[in-house]
């Protein structure tokens, strides 16, 4: 394929007093010989959210589509399965009919409909669950399978923050870790039993992340907690059992982070409101790097091992974890602000591989080492989550679904 592909010698100069290295990378284009993409399905809208709490989750091997809604003046979970317009369940959170599902939001209000996060999928006791918090302060989890609800319980103060599902002791039993708004931290088990509870200084606005330990490796696993405490913000590090490991105040306002695993140990990717990305240690809370990407704010996605994608204004990248080094950087979509990058095997070669979303609705979907394997999607919608992915058609590799502002879920093949 002929590629009109543009390589720069990867360099990072030192950033004076700042200590901001400054990226020179890359730069892959996309070309006119890139394949285009095909819309092959579409659900009905979910009133409710704007698109960016919908998560895909596994149950016997058939992809379900979940996504906050609003049913009838209640707050509910809806399960869709993907490709068709069948909804095997719908689960009430708060409202009226919250009690006929099983209770409320665990705060025992009962009213709503309320505001709730993002969701959450993971397994516990060997059975796949999705988890959200509500805006009064419940935490709730339901299985996958049939929306049976397992359990809910009371944080003690307002959440509506995206909850965290991982193993934090390394036992191979996950835990699930929630927060809320004025800095509490509740850990429960798969029965909803608090085994770790904090309270952390200053307020809470992004999800807590959950590093797992890696005995062979030695390293040790903790919850990280963004607060708004420090200048500009405080990130804490608690261990299992809800003690603070250590703190550290990161150089970026951090608008997105995710946790992410380098060849000399796991880090944190930090994605500033100045277009800088900066990764702290997790064993210590040491400052790795500070890369500048671009003059503004960017999203910090998916990572596999040894590299980070990141989103920002019409422009996507690759960063290097040990060293900050910019591997590729493939720019579309203008000025288009580009959603965080997630991860799937759009082209069913079982590697997965960075596919983003602009805010308009234009997939791109690119190989890991930067090359455009697809460029299209649904017109005239606006996009506020990352890609979900799902085999709608049976080929073996993975469709973009994309689920723009009033909860429609499109369905892209590459």
């Amino acid at each position: 394929m002929d590629r009109r592909v543009l390589f720069a010698t990867l360099i990072l100069l030192a950033g004076g007093a700042t200590g901001v290295g400054v990226a020179l990378f890359a730069f892959v284009g996309v070309d006119d010989a890139t394949t285009g993409t095909t819309v092959v399905w579409e659900s009905e809208p979910a009133a409710g959210d704007d698109g960016s709490g919908a998560v895909v989750a596994t149950v016997d091997g058939d992809p379900l589509l979940l996504r906050p809604a609003v049913e009838n003046g209640s707050r509910v979970v809806r399960a869709t399965i993907v490709g068709t317009d069948e909804t095997p369940w719908t689960v009430p959170i708060a409202g009226p009919d919250a009690e006929r599902g099983g209770g409320d939001d665990g705060d025992g209000s009962g009213d709503g409909p309320v505001g709730v996060s993002g969701l959450a999928t993971g397994t516990l006791g060997g059975d796949p669950v999705v988890a959200l918090t509500t805006a009064s302060g419940g935490l709730v989890v339901v299985d996958a399978a049939d929306g049976a609800r397992r359990f809910a319980v009371d944080l003690g103060g307002p959440s509506g923050i995206r909850p965290a599902i991982g193993d934090l002791t390394g036992d191979g039993s996950a835990e699930v870790a929630a927060v809320t708004a004025d800095g509490g931290v509740l850990v429960v088990d798969g029965e909803g039993d608090a085994v770790a509870e904090a309270s952390l200084s200053g307020e809470v606005t992004r999800r807590p992340l959950v590093a797992e330990p890696d005995a062979e490796a030695g390293e040790r696993g903790g919850l990280a907690v963004l607060t708004t405490a420090g200048d500009p913000a405080t990130v804490h590090m608690l261990d299992a059992s809800g003690g603070t490991r250590w703190t550290t105040e990161p150089s970026v306002n951090p608008l997105s982070w995710n946790a992410a695993d380098s060849r000399d140990g796991p880090v944190l990717a930090l994605g500033g409101a100045n277009g800088n990305i900066e990764t702290v240690e997790t064993s210590d809370g040491s400052d790795r790097y500070e890369v500048k990407l671009q003059d503004r704010p960017i999203a910090v996605g998916d990572a596999d091992p040894g590299r980070v994608y990141v989103g920002g204004s019409g422009s996507v990248w690759a960063v290097d974890l040990l060293d900050g080094e910019v591997v590729w950087k493939q720019q579309y979509g203008a000025s288009t602000r580009i959603n965080e990058p997630r991860m799937g095997d759009v082209d069913g070669n079982g590697e997965r591989a960075p596919v983003v979303v602009n805010r308009a609705g234009e997939v791109l979907a690119m190989t890991q080492q930067g090359e455009v394997l697809a460029r299209g999607g649904p017109a005239d919608v606006v996009v506020y989550g990352g890609p979900l992915f799902a085999d709608v058609t049976g080929d073996g590799g993975d469709e973009v679904i994309v689920v723009t502002d009033d909860g429609t879920a499109i369905a892209v093949d590459t």
